[in-house]
């Protein structure tokens, strides 16, 4: 599916890391009976993602808690009043409750109009960009003027439990402990993104959303796979099986296809993008993938190293961390990277 864009910018962002900072190395000290079990080196982890911390929420922290305190920024930073927004879209992984949606609880905390519809969009890692097409579509076609994106990721319950899993199970090999490898690298964060109409007055100009193409390869959706949602509370049975191997493979080939149809859309070329953003899964993943697009490394801005994979807060915070160092000068182009388990992919073109 391709979307294009006329009449839709991005109004303000923020990027609210979690407090708690997690290094690899704490971790791999928490796995200490196992790693001497097993004869693995210490650093293995760091080495194997490129991933040297993550941060966590405090215990008892909410997805909704997580995703106010973004949301309250982006609003502050926007020069639309908290009346004005029409619609609210939760896009986190993780939710405070399977029922009623999560972002219900955000509306209530930011004080919104009974005008702004509020709900939940669950796509695994690709719940931001994918909230930002269908926003996206509502502002083109004149229903909204302005939405309110947000999602609050929270690791620790998955590492606590991987962690616990793992010490706990002495069936585990050197080959079986790979599948649980991908949570240990799951790091914690909240993001807020406001998209408006551009044809009213602006105070100062805004990036616009160009437009972008996705692809579903459901053939996949077996690679990776959460058990029973149970929001983001202190329980130590969150678990996740995931064919890391097999994942990042088949992931970079539905993004090379999902790359083709989104230069066809947009009309960029491989040299047009001056900044790319993409869902920061692990330095092996990210080398894969800029190769097989053809796209230079030096144009990546990469935040792995100190935030770790952040599920759907982890792309469109890489772009708001970005912006706020100056990366991207008016007229620069900007690709926004976006592949999740499923295998979904979805690719965002911005125009600042």
């Amino acid at each position: 599916m391709d979307s294009i864009y006329k009449n839709v910018c991005i109004e303000s962002w923020c990027f609210e890391p979690a407090p708690e900072l997690l290094s690899s190395l704490r971790i791999e000290e928490l796995l200490l009976p196992t790693y001497e079990r097993l004869g693995l080196p210490e650093g293995r982890l760091e080495l194997m993602s490129g991933i040297r911390e993550r941060r966590i929420w405090p215990k008892g922290s909410t997805p909704s808690d997580a995703a106010r305190i973004a949301a309250k920024k982006a609003l502050a930073a926007s020069s639309i009043p908290p009346s004005e927004i029409a619609c609210l879209i939760n896009c986190s992984v993780c939710r405070d409750c399977l029922e009623p949606a999560t972002a219900t609880i955000v509306h209530e905390g930011l004080a919104l109009s009974r005008n702004c519809i509020s709900f939940d969009i669950s796509n695994a890692c690709l719940g931001v960009l994918s909230a930002m097409i269908v926003a996206g579509n509502m502002i083109e076609s004149g229903q909204i003027r302005a939405a309110l994106l947000v999602a609050g990721e929270n690791s620790r319950s998955l590492l606590e439990s991987t962690i616990a899993k793992i010490n706990g199970d002495l069936s585990i090999t050197r080959k079986s402990i790979k599948r649980f490898f991908s949570s240990l690298t799951i790091g914690s964060g909240a993001v807020a993104i406001i998209l408006a109409a551009k044809d009213r007055p602006l105070p100062v100009r805004r990036p616009s959303l160009v437009g972008g193409s996705s692809l579903t390869a459901s053939e996949f959706n077996g690679l990776c796979r959460g058990n029973e949602d149970k929001g983001m509370g202190d329980n130590l049975d969150t678990l996740m099986n995931t064919d890391s191997e097999n994942l990042m493979r088949a992931g970079v080939m539905v993004a090379a296809e999902t790359w083709e149809h989104f230069k066809s859309a947009t009309g960029w070329k491989n040299e047009d993008p001056d900044l790319i953003c993409t869902h920061q899964v692990g330095s092996a993943h990210k080398k894969l993938l800029l190769e097989t697009l053809g796209l230079p490394n030096e144009k990546d801005f990469s935040t792995l190293q100190n935030f770790g994979n952040m599920g759907s807060v982890s792309c469109p915070a890489t772009f708001a961390m970005a912006m706020d160092a100056g990366r991207a000068g008016e007229g620069a182009k900007i690709a926004l990277l976006g592949i999740g388990s499923g295998i979904n992919c979805t690719m965002l073109g911005v125009e600042c």
